[in-house]
């Protein structure tokens, strides 16, 4: 019997009174306990506010990165230890896949995006430098900085270690403190991830913390700085969204819950077609991995009216092949429901659905699992077909949470759109065509209803990741039934725990507040030149003044003949001067670039490494033959990549001789440290 504790405070507490237990899904076993009732919920959300927070806040954008891939780097070492305890909430080793390791493959993603996507530094820049004046002297700027108070996640049984690890991820790295609730029936397996991530000795005190049982009077006592998440059903995020406390304090809140997901064939994926076979796949993999309890499984498929017979007969081919039973047992591609409660629903469910559909493969009658039917949680595919969707409710509107899908003509791509919409919201809907305007006519008509669409073809399929798979680096959410929530989606999710704030002030102001020099802040000048300084001495606001240099006709003529760049504008006088941007013959944008670099280029062995990009190039003003450039090059920011170099951000400022605007970028730079 193991234990299952809370980890409060910076403490681990047993389970304790009004502990609920915890069975094998596959054998109905008990094998655990976990809850109490005598928790101090109010007490870790103030430790998580009064020393988990500041702890994390102390810390840069770039060392709550290093932290993510430091956890990452220690589940994926001991990641064994979690398959062996997930097997008992009737997970394959297959779904350990989308569990397990797409948790930690999150955590990966996070660190990375955090490294590369955001500053070394504390707070967020959103946006770039609003003048509000003549001068530009004074001006307005977005940021995001961190929210103050916790982040309390209410979390589903499907996923135990990747629904808490997609939600403390961006949290962790906005700098806000996580408490993390899982679902009792799997809250053993989350309570092992989180053993782990604490011995991996890299969160400071209070970042996270664990609740096991009833979350108590947890929401009395949060306030406009937390973050409330869940996931699960509508019942009870309507419960949670009507919460008297949380509406008077503007408590954030977002749900992920029931959703109807759809998936199309298109009218040309016909039998033979690779799209066909494809679809079939898509669908049984959808079917059966996790035993269908995905929030983004496949419920409704939508196919051409003559093609129901052949994909009728294609899914039970290959869901025929499916042995289910106990994950542990060798040749079981397809585990039990996560417990008996669960199952009872899904069949009452089923039973629901069978009211305007007839059942063609499947079913429990004659059900002969690998695994003792009446001790595990097993439920056989249902695979069922609505004839007429147009006259049914039900079907569109009961979420059969396990292996159960429902096959649904349509005549037209206008009527599958149609039926995909009926299904009120979803996290996810997939079109598998290798017709691009079928697919251009999908996603118009149904982007407005779900969250995510999912195309695949014969082109793609390699690589695609899979209907039911939400990507970290893509937003995992969707409108309406599927509770109107976001998560995921990159740096977006990051700033969901943060709040955006529009600063207003001069340029030096607003620069010290980022840590990225702005166009109009003071500059500095270097001791010596900027290429010949390493990463760490190059501040943002350091500025080196060229000398200028003087450009002729024959230095615009040989430009145009080195690179056969000819046009007209720079070889043939009169016709320059009857476009209306040039007063005659000009350089070319990319001459005025080419003798910038070589007025701010030192051309001696030094830190810097290479010149990796451009960026918001703007040519401001023609320049004519004899007049001459020179350049401001100012440090903006930098980035670290790792222990050897890092990212420079400089600004380049192009002007004449009288001063005047000609060209302007931000050049990149690598930098050795």
């Amino acid at each position: 019997m193991q234990h299952v504790g809370s980890f409060a405070k910076g403490a681990w507490v047993a389970s304790g009174p009004g502990a609920r237990a915890i069975a094998d899904a596959a054998t109905g076993q008990v094998i655990a306990e976990a809850g109490n009732d005598t928790l101090d919920v109010a007490g870790m959300i103030a430790y998580g506010r009064e020393v988990g927070g500041p702890g994390l806040r102390a810390l840069d954008f770039h060392d709550r990165a290093r932290m993510l891939k430091a956890l990452a780097l220690h589940l994926n070492a001991n990641k064994q230890a979690l398959y062996d305890l997930s097997f008992t909430t009737g997970a394959t080793q297959a779904d350990h896949g989308f569990d397990i390791d797409g948790g930690i493959g999150t955590l990966f993603v996070f660190a990375s995006k955090g490294r590369r996507e955001m500053p070394e530094g504390h707070v967020l820049v959103d946006g770039t430098f609003e003048p509000l004046g003549k001068t530009g002297s004074f001006g307005g700027q977005h940021i995001y900085t961190p929210r103050l108070g916790i982040a309390l996640h209410i979390n589903a049984f499907n996923f135990p270690v990747w629904g808490m690890l997609e939600k403390i991820a961006p949290a962790l790295l906005a700098g806000v403190p996580s408490i993390v609730k899982p679902a009792t029936a799997t809250a053993h397996v989350t309570e092992l991830c989180v053993r782990l991530m604490l011995d991996a000795g890299v969160l400071p005190e209070g970042a996270l913390q664990l609740i096991t049982g009833g979350v108590g009077d947890a929401l009395d006592h949060l306030d406009a700085q937390d973050t409330l998440t869940f996931t699960g059903s509508a019942q009870t995020a309507r419960m949670l969204r009507g919460h008297q406390g949380l509406l008077n304090r503007s408590v954030p809140f977002t749900a992920e819950q029931d959703s109807l997901n759809a998936s199309i064939l298109g009218p040309d994926a016909r039998p033979g077609a690779p799209e066909f076979d494809l679809f079939v796949k898509e669908v049984v993999r959808e079917m059966t991995t996790k035993a269908g309890q995905k929030c983004t499984a496949i419920r409704r498929i939508l196919v051409p009216q003559h093609l129901v017979d052949p994909l009728v007969e294609g899914l039970s081919s290959r869901l025929a092949r499916v042995l289910v039973g106990d994950p542990r047992k060798e040749g079981v591609r397809m585990g039990s429901v996560v417990s008996l409660s669960q199952r009872r629903d899904v069949l009452e469910k089923a039973q629901v659905i069978a009211q305007e559909s007839e059942l063609v493969f499947g079913g429990q009658d004659g059900f002969n699992p690998e695994g003792d039917l009446e001790k595990g949680a097993f439920v056989a595919p249902h695979l069922f077909v609505c004839a007429d969707p147009d006259a049914s409710e039900q079907v569109h509107a009961t979420e059969a949470f396990g292996p159960v899908s429902t096959i649904m003509p349509y005549r037209d791509v206008d009527h599958a759109v149609s039926l995909a919409n009926r299904g009120q919201g979803s996290l996810v809907a997939s079109l598998i065509t290798h017709d691009r305007e079928v697919a251009r006519q999908v996603v118009t008509g149904i982007g407005a209803w779900h969250g995510r669409v999912y195309i695949n073809d014969r082109t793609s399929m390699a690589e695609a990741t899979g209907h039911g798979a939400p990507m970290p680096h893509l937003t995992h959410g969707g409108p309406g039934r599927a509770g109107g929530g976001e998560e995921l989606g990159g740096i977006r999710a990051v700033k969901h725990y943060m709040q955006r704030v529009a600063v207003q002030g001069s340029p030096d102001m607003l620069s010290a507040i980022t840590g990225r020099w702005l166009p109009g802040a003071a500059k500095t000048t270097p001791p010596r030149h900027p290429f010949q300084m390493r990463f760490g001495d190059l501040t943002p606001g350091l500025s080196l003044h060229t000398e200028p240099r003087t450009i002729t006709l024959a230095d615009i003529e040989h430009f145009a003949e080195f690179t056969g760049d000819t046009f007209y504008a720079h070889m043939d006088e009169r016709a320059a001067e009857r476009n209306p941007f040039f007063p005659g013959r000009v350089a070319h944008g990319y001459l005025i670039l080419s003798f910038a670099a070589g007025l701010f280029v030192e051309p001696n062995e030094g830190p810097v490494l290479a010149n990796t990009g451009l960026d918001n190039l703007r040519f401001v003003k023609p320049l004519a033959p004899g007049e001459t450039i020179r350049v401001d090059l100012t440090v903006m920011d930098r980035k670290s990549r790792n222990e050897e170099y890092g990212e420079v951000r400089w600004h380049a400022d192009v002007t004449n001789q009288d001063g005047d605007a000609v060209a302007e970028y931000e050049l990149l730079t690598m930098v050795a440290k």
